[in-house]
């Protein structure tokens, strides 16, 4: 395969809302993050990705886009992004932005004149059904809940949304309107940007409208996934969309591909013909989620990121993440408190070196957690909201819902970015849009900078032991010991060079046996617990959320096994 620019790079997420804020109004913005470039640089970054940062009026915080061609002005002016745009590359580093192109807001001007007659010449920019004996169209559950369709009383019609209903989806099946959106693309990217980050990508084609979902008891509307997630024909449009926007630069492109399973990713993402770098996988994310019903198993972790692994080798790239805008802090999910450092630097080693494009979500690099919300009027994400009612509703108890939010809500990732023990985490003069987390005198980015022990410069030596090793960027990837309930340990190997990266995924001791190769401390390149220096082993004990990576010549690894026999 190729060694590319992207594949090499270490990609950082910012959700611009709660990163900086430069104006003391409570919200992140431009030039907030203009503020930050050189932390990130510090840090190892190579690429920044941006949530949206368009106009928009914040139903879905960013994710309802009502002019793609400016910038909302609670984060700034187009100048602003200008800047940021010169300052990013000035650190050679990329910028790459959100592209929302699956849906608009409600209150876009193509929605506005679309909603406002039948025959208007933009009625068809989105998907319009009548309804059915008074009715919608069918009954399909939209991702958000509730149906997908929402009646317009003016043109006495039903227009479809997955997402929330000022959230249309728009109609990928009228050629006017995909021509709008590849020339609104090329316009960003006339002007500089590295590449897109393409939200929602995998819905933007739907079954025949006109069917309907075998009815669950008790239930108005059903789970319709399959309708509208990566629905054959989808390809005739995502391939229009690279030749005429896309494949126009260098640049790099992840699709948000929910839905795709394994097996269809290569056609995604393959290095021949495939529609982009890479995508994010929902497998693992699906099991994360589950988390709030039942304890998640070490075991499925391993077969997932595996699979992905093997799947793609010498055909398509990985994008590697575990945390992002939209779920909840990983640190809560498979960490522990009384071994923060220690879960948070063994989760980051356990993905960050597989084979693949790591990514970093804004506070993760420090251990940011859940935060603690008692009342469902704290939680700003419309999704929990929506979650919320329709569970009450079901008769669900109000502790039930509000504990399994307190896991899984979409918040839990959106507090504001830890700086330092100062007022409001150093993140704002003013009033914060959403509450800090209580631990940020403890969980802060300054601390951490002085500590060499800290989850923040474990970090900074990851990625700089992987920009140094090409054999963590391009080495093939194999999983050992592979019935082992709570070690994750896999290998890999590149132009005569081994590594193994060894992760306890437990609060307990675990005893770490792999016969085939001795390992010493002359091999060892990082870990979060001292090791022994003197003694060659096949087996030692881990201790809780221990981590351990090596790197050794294959020809030395020969050698080394004979001499201590």
């Amino acid at each position: 395969m190729k060694q590319l620019w992207w594949k090499e790079a270490v990609f950082y997420e910012i959700y611009v809302r709660s990163f900086m804020d430069s104006t003391g109004d409570g919200i992140g913005d431009l030039k907030g993050i203009i503020s930050k470039l050189d932390y990130l640089k510090d840090l190892g970054i190579d690429v920044i990705w941006i949530s949206p940062m368009y106009r928009s009026p914040n139903c879905d915080n960013g994710y309802d886009i009502s002019d793609y061609r400016d910038i909302l002005p609670e984060f700034g002016t187009l100048d602003d992004f200008y800047d940021l745009l010169k300052q990013v590359h000035v650190r050679d580093m990329k910028l790459i932005i959100d592209l929302v192109i699956n849906h608009t807001s409600d209150l876009h001007p193509w929605f506005i004149e679309s909603r406002s007659c039948r025959n208007n010449s933009k009625r068809n920019f989105y998907i319009w059904k009548q309804g059915i004996k008074n009715k919608e169209p069918n009954n399909w559950k939209g991702i958000f809940g509730g149906s997908v369709w929402e009646y317009d009383r003016n043109t006495k019609e039903y227009y479809f949304h997955l997402f929330s209903k000022n959230q249309p989806d728009l109609n990928w099946e009228n050629g006017k309107m995909r021509e709008e959106i590849y020339d609104m693309i090329n316009w960003w990217l006339e002007r500089g940007v590295d590449g897109f980050r393409i939200d929602a990508i995998s819905h933007i084609k739907k079954d025949v409208l006109d069917k309907k979902m075998p009815y669950v008891k008790g239930e108005r509307y059903v789970d319709a996934f399959e309708r509208y997630t990566n629905v054959q024909g989808i390809f005739y449009y995502l391939k229009e969309l690279k030749e005429k926007a896309l494949n126009k630069y260098d640049i790099v492109t992840v699709g948000e591909a929910n839905g795709v399973t394994v097996e269809q990713a290569p056609l995604w993402v393959n290095e021949k013909d495939g529609i982009f770098n890479m995508i994010f996988q929902f497998e693992l994310l699906d099991l994360f989620e589950s988390q709030s019903y039942h304890k998640i198993s070490i075991l499925d972790i391993k077969r997932i990121l595996s699979k992905w692994q093997k799947v793609l080798e010498n055909k398509g790239w990985n994008a590697l993440f575990i945390e992002n805008h939209d779920v909840p802090r990983i640190v809560s999910i498979l960490g522990d408190n009384e071994y923060l450092r220690e879960s948070a630097t063994c989760i980051a080693a356990m993905y960050f070196m597989m084979k693949g494009t790591p990514f970093i979500y804004q506070g993760q690099e420090i251990g940011m957690t859940n935060i603690k919300l008692e009342d469902i009027e704290e939680y700003n994400d419309i999704k929990s909201k929506e979650f919320y009612c329709t569970k009450i509703k079901e008769g669900v108890p109000k502790e039930k819902v509000m504990k399994i939010l307190g896991l899984s809500s979409r918040d839990n990732a959106r507090s504001p970015m830890q700086w330092n023990d100062k007022k409001n985490a150093g993140f704002t003069t003013g009033i914060p849009w959403f509450s800090v987390n209580e631990n940020y005198k403890k969980i802060n980015v300054e601390n951490q900078l002085k500590d060499s022990k800290s989850i923040l410069n474990f970090y900074k030596k990851m990625i700089s032991i992987r920009r140094e090793n090409k054999v963590f960027i391009y080495g093939n990837y194999k999983m050992i010991l592979k019935d082992h309930m709570s070690i994750f340990a896999y290998t890999r190997t590149f132009k005569g060079e081994k590594a193994i990266v060894i992760c306890n995924l437990s609060v307990v001791n675990a005893l770490y046996r792999y016969d085939t190769i001795k390992l010493n401390y002359s091999n060892f390149l990082l870990g979060n617990y001292p090791i022994d220096k003197e003694k060659y082993a096949t087996e030692f004990v881990l201790k809780p959320y221990e981590t351990r990576i090596y790197k050794l010549n294959c020809l030395e690894e020969d050698s080394v096994w004979k001499k201590n026999m």
